[in-house]
C-alpha cells in the first residue's frame, strides 16, 4: 500500500504538528478523536479494553467519548514496553492506517488501557518518522477547523 505524505513546506522541510493533533482510525471506520504527540516515547499505542487475542487476531474495544468501537485486526506480534513509570508490559501489536490532518501513515501500534492518560492514542516519535516536526506549544495546527470566510 502506498503511504499518503504530507505535502513539503517550503525548501522540502517536514510539515509542523502540534504535540496534540486529532487523528482517524480509517480501515476501523474511527473517525476523529485526539491523540498525543510524545518525541520522547518510541512507538504508538492505542487505548482499548476488552483485549482477546488468539494465534492470529486481536479483538479489543475502543473506548472513546460517547462511543464504543469493537474491533478485530491481525495480530502482527507481542511486544515489552516499558512505561514511563518503568512498569513492563507485554503488549499486542496491530497495524493499521493512522490519518493525520490529510496525511495517511501505516503504523504498527500497541494495545493497551491507558485510561488515566488523558488521550486514547499516544503516537511516538518512530511512528511519525522523520514526515513531521513536533511544535511543543501548538494543539491541532494540522486538524484546526477552517473558519468560514465573512
Amino acid at each position: 500500500m502506498q503511504t499518503a505524505r504530507p505535502k513539503p513546506a517550503k525548501d522540502d522541510q517536514p510539515a509542523i504538528i502540534g504535540w496534540r493533533e486529532k487523528v482517524s482510525l480509517p480501515q476501523l471506520g474511527v473517525g476523529a478523536f485526539s491523540a498525543k504527540i510524545d518525541t520522547g516515547a518510541r512507538s504508538a499505542a492505542l487505548h482499548a479494553t476488552s483485549i482477546e487475542r488468539d494465534d492470529h487476531h486481536v479483538t479489543f474495544v475502543l473506548p472513546l467519548p460517547k462511543r464504543h468501537h469493537h474491533c478485530r485486526l491481525p495480530l502482527k506480534g507481542l511486544r515489552r514496553i516499558k512505561s514511563s513509570n518503568g512498569h513492563i508490559e507485554t503488549r499486542a501489536v496491530v497495524e493499521t492506517d493512522v490519518k493525520i490532518g490529510a496525511t495517511t501513515l501505516r503504523m504498527e501500534i500497541t494495545l493497551t488501557d491507558r485510561t488515566d492518560m488523558g488521550v486514547a492514542m499516544l503516537l511516538g516519535r518512530s511512528s511519525i518518522g522523520h514526515d513531521f516536526l513536533v511544535h511543543p506549544t501548538k494543539t491541532n495546527i494540522l486538524s484546526a477547523r477552517k473558519r468560514k470566510a465573512p
